[in-house]
């Protein structure tokens, strides 16, 4: 009988697997240090496939820094971990699609992959600045300075320490490098997470900035950056420096960029998004800056300049105003949009105006149907008349909790609004991540643009339960950690917003159609340590007492929930998935995605439970080593749904 294999997927094998696809021959046979023989890669055949190397080269171009292939190993090494359900915390846990996990990221991510692989269209991060302090992910790589200094090559000849013990924290090398190495491994596995037409939004400031792009560019190539912006994130002047920062930057990186045809034109609009590869979703106009005072029977029309941009002598000539007789020239340092044939087209068209009394500059009509079909396409620089600052966005989260600053530097919500705008279309599905979810600005963002627009879009938030100082407002107000505040930030924003749309639609006028409130639920899931014991033990290190401790290998705190949430990554189930409690002859059985998965956990399961379980067919049937009363036990389980449902794959966990 199988057994259901519980670790996480062994990233290396994976890797290794699609490298022998390619090239066959590169596939040997080595002696681990366990003397078995196991597959490898024979890396000097690859080397023979792939022609120039730059291993041997003395001088070559790389981004680099200690610690980086512990980095590296990390994100392929394998995990048995599980995501324990926490339905006390959860809001309507039947029937949402989000999920709030509290954990290391890293472990998450892990575990995330092995369900969500490919399917994530969208995620934006805020990780941990370079501010000079440590560190809360602690990751198994972490090394000591001494450590460090030794692989940096920071001693001399005679041994001496190169680096001064009273190095600036902040701008050391230590620094960074631990800051690469905690996002590194991370950045990989959201890598795999991403959908191909997906994308990776991070906001950073001027410390590390250099540093992320170099990581993105590593991890995601640098043909797949598509912007870095910066962002107005402070409107006052900062008076204890000689020069007030007043901006962060949101780096923009695609799974797969498309590298041809970006620009958006009426010929290729249809085919924007024909194939697989990222392009940004054209932004949609603002209706609410449309009219139509004058009837047109092309519909609401705004009016725009009719200049541009630099100095243009082909594009620089005299309009008359048809009603006044008045020439007019564009404003120093800018042209008109169009040379004079394609202006004279537009005058005939009635697309030309002269401000709202006949009396002013010339104008362009552009009309909202039009502009909603083709789109517009953004820019890369987003101010305080775009997006709110930080210190307003802080006021409006202290306002929400009541007046308490429960969290000092939370994102706006408008800013992941309008990042899911950019990459995600209207009315979106799609499913969200933020894996340094501080706050749960983006689980706002997500709720609040769904009611806007009608969306379904999902989100799936991972935090550390990091503790909240003793001195802080949060932890005087009650909330022991930041997991805490992000759970009660959802479900007042969520009330907020649901609150909203039902007023709404109470007022609607005769033949108006009311809004949907969004799914403003969540289900917590908490990563702990495998729920089953490990069993494995050689025989020189098995004693006569350790047989009656390992009679159950399950650990005594879990539940059969516990085990169930263990089993879904292993089936590619989400852990969103419909999940029905069963009693089939006594015993609970629990149904996921109509049958997808049926499961037993309980001990001496009759052959008349098994036939029931049978009898709905399922895809996949899962019982405990404990549920059998003997090898005859087990083997029935087998042969009756051989008979019963040959499909059916049978596991044991």
């Amino acid at each position: 009988m199988e057994k259901v294999n519980l670790a996480t997927a062994d990233i290396a094998e994976e890797n290794a697997q699609k490298l022998a696809e390619l090239f066959p021959d590169i596939v040997t046979e080595v002696r681990d240090e366990g003397g078995h023989v196991r597959h490898s890669i024979d890396v000097e055949a690859l080397k023979a496939h792939v022609g120039d190397i730059a291993e041997d080269k003395r001088e070559r171009y790389q981004f680099t820094w200690p610690g980086k292939q512990r980095a590296r190993a990390e994100a392929i090494r394998q995990i048995d971990k599980t995501m324990r359900p926490c339905p006390e915390e959860s809001v309507n846990w039947d029937t949402t699609e989000n999920l709030y996990i509290e954990g290391d990221n890293l472990d998450a991510l892990k575990i995330l992959r092995e369900t969500y692989a490919g399917k994530i269209k969208m995620i934006y991060i805020d990780p941990p600045y370079n501010t000079g302090h440590d560190f809360v992910y602690n990751d198994s790589f972490a090394r000591t300075a001494e450590e460090e200094r030794i692989e940096s090559g920071a001693f001399d000849d005679e041994g001496n320490v190169l680096v001064g013990s009273n190095e600036n924290k902040s701008s050391g090398g230590r620094f960074h490098s631990n800051w690469c190495s905690m996002l590194y491994p991370r950045l990989m596995l959201a890598k795999d997470l991403l959908a191909p037409r997906g994308a990776i939004f991070i906001s950073i400031d001027d410390n590390e900035l250099v540093n992320m792009l170099k990581l993105c560019d590593e991890v995601f190539g640098p043909s797949n950056h598509v912007a870095t912006i910066p962002r107005q994130s402070r409107a006052s002047i900062q008076n204890d420096t000689d020069l007030s920062s007043s901006h962060e930057y949101l780096l923009l990186y695609a799974r797969t960029r498309r590298q041809e045809n970006r620009r958006l034109k009426e010929s290729n609009a249809a085919s924007w998004y024909a194939d697989d590869s990222f392009a940004c979703y054209p932004k949609e106009s603002d209706s609410s800056r449309y009219d139509n005072p004058d009837n047109d029977p092309r519909g609401s029309w705004k009016a725009d300049p009719f200049d541009a941009p630099n100095e243009r002598p082909n594009l620089t000539y005299p309009i008359t105003n048809p009603g006044t007789g008045e020439q007019h020239l564009p404003p120093r340092g800018r042209c008109w949009r169009t040379m004079p044939a394609q202006y004279e087209k537009l005058m005939k068209d009635g697309r030309i105006l002269f401000g709202k009394d006949g009396k002013g500059r010339p104008q362009l009509k552009v009309f909202y149907e039009e502009k909603k079909a083709y789109g517009e396409v953004d820019n890369t620089w987003w101010d305080a008349s775009r997006i709110t600052v930080n210190s307003s966005a802080s006021k409006q989260l202290a306002k929400l909790f009541d007046g308490v600053v429960v969290f000092d530097t939370p994102k706006p919500v408008d800013l992941i609004a309008d990042a899911m705008k950019l990459a995600l279309p209207s009315k979106s599905d799609d499913i969200v991540l933020d894996f340094f979810s501080g706050s749960a600005t983006t689980a706002h963002a997500v709720m609040q643009l769904n009611a806007e627009d009608g969306g379904n879009r999902k989100f799936i938030m991972v935090q550390l339960p990091e503790a909240c100082d003793e001195k802080s407002e949060a932890a005087k107000a009650g909330y022991q950690n930041i997991c805490e505040i992000g759970k009660e930030r959802i479900r007042r924003a969520g009330k907020k917003i649901a609150d909203e749309v039902e007023a709404q639609n109470a007022q609607l006028k005769l033949g108006e159609e009311s809004k949907k409130v969004p799914d403003i639920g969540f289900r917590v899931l908490r990563i702990d340590s495998s729920n089953f014991q490990d069993v494995k033990r050689t025989p020189e290190a098995m004693h006569q007492d350790d047989l009656f401790s390992f009679a159950d290998n399950l650990k005594p705190d879990r539940t059969d929930e516990d085990i169930l949430f263990q089993l879904l990554p292993q089936f590619a189930i989400p852990y969103t998935a419909h999940i029905e409690k069963l009693s089939l002859c006594g015993k609970t059985v629990y149904s996921v995605d109509d049958d997808v998965l049926l499961a037993c956990f309980e001990r001496e399961v009759s052959e008349d439970v098994l036939r029931a379980m049978a009898q709905r067919m399922p895809s996949n049937a899962v019982l405990r080593d404990a549920s059998f009363v003997g090898d005859d036990a087990l083997a029935n389980f087998k042969e009756i749904f051989k008979i019963a449902s040959p499909a059916t794959k049978t596991l044991v966990v």
